[in-house]
């Protein structure tokens, strides 16, 4: 059994495509498909886990400056029923 079909892939390609469907740098890539020919799985889930904490951190951020912005929005909002 090839490598990548031990994770569930038809080819090294499906893995290479599912790292850049969730937004992995080429150069993230290269460093997990050079971990993943040498079967280092430790190294591999480090970087996914990297990438992970890197989207989530993102997520937060995007998270708050929604929050500002509907902060804003209810702001604005309790104004104009006041002026009426």
């Amino acid at each position: 059994m090839r490598l990548e079909q031990t994770i569930g892939y038809e080819s090294k390609e499906d893995v290479v495509q599912n790292l850049r469907d969730a937004g992995c740098s080429p150069d993230t890539i290269r460093c997990f498909m050079e971990h993943f020919d040498q079967g280092d799985w430790k190294d591999q889930l480090e970087l996914l886990e990297e990438h992970r904490e890197n989207i989530l951190n993102r997520v937060h951020e995007e998270e708050r400056q929604i929050d500002c912005l509907d902060y804003l929005v209810y702001q604005i909002r309790n104004r104009k029923k006041l002026a009426l």
